[in-house]
């Protein structure tokens, strides 16, 4: 296994067992996007628009905010507890550790999507048997370019006072095209479109990945050492 792979690793072993052992990120942003659902459930008018209509979008701006709750914590932990420092002296490329900062990030959105996505179908009653598979793929691609994004803003955010309000500002105009292209994908897979139909937007979504993890690896030793 090459030396940055593990040391990234390492650094994502460090935060996962961190946040197990209190939770907190993690239920506030399973709680958060449950109540976004409740919330655009009883909202809606059934009969002036259909579920399958309104799902693709509530599915993804779930996920959104609940993500952006879950990224707060990226670099909370080492601020609160005054070891950003350390772990910057820390003898580890900031490539790994980048790398292990977006490995948990993907872990703990990735855990809040999977506990949503059930409760997105019980509350909208949408049948995703023959969508799942795609679903799936589209929320892998979707989600590693906007964490991948999420994680440099976050180490940004943390030194500024007001970190938690920072995030969502930097955050939030980046998010846009994945988010669009997302719900186009899952738009079309619930209604049973071709897969030609969706190529152009899975293009979209997977060049997205490569520039953003390429661009935020190289920038991120410039924004910690700043």
């Amino acid at each position: 296994m090459p030396e940055t792979l593990r040391l990234a690793l390492a650094v994502a072993g460090k935060d996962i067992r961190a946040e197990l052992r209190s939770r907190t990120a993690l239920l506030s942003a399973i709680v958060f996007a449950a109540l976004v659902l409740v919330v655009f459930n009883f909202a809606r008018d059934p009969t002036a628009l259909s579920a399958a209509d309104l799902a693709p979008s509530v599915l993804w701006v779930t996920f959104a905010l609940a993500a952006m709750v879950a990224l707060n914590r990226a670099f909370t932990i080492e601020r609160e507890h005054g070891a950003l420092d350390g772990l910057l002296l820390a003898p580890l490329p900031r490539s790994a550790l980048f790398g292990g900062k977006l490995l948990a990030n993907l872990a703990f959105v990735g855990t809040v999507e999977a506990v949503t996505l059930p409760l997105f179908v019980l509350f909208f009653n949408v049948d995703l048997r023959a969508a799942l598979p795609g679903i799936l793929g589209v929320t892998v691609l979707a989600t590693i370019g906007f964490v991948s994004v999420g994680t440099i803003f976050s180490a940004m955010a943390v030194r500024t006072r007001f970190a938690e309000l920072m995030l969502p500002v930097l955050l939030l105009p980046f998010m846009v095209p994945p988010l669009i292209g997302a719900v186009q994908v899952t738009a079309r897979l619930l209604a049973g479109r071709p897969m030609s139909e969706m190529l152009g937007w899975l293009r979209l979504l997977a060049l997205y990945d490569v520039v953003f993890v390429t661009l935020c690896t190289m920038v991120f030793p410039a924004v910690v050492d700043e």
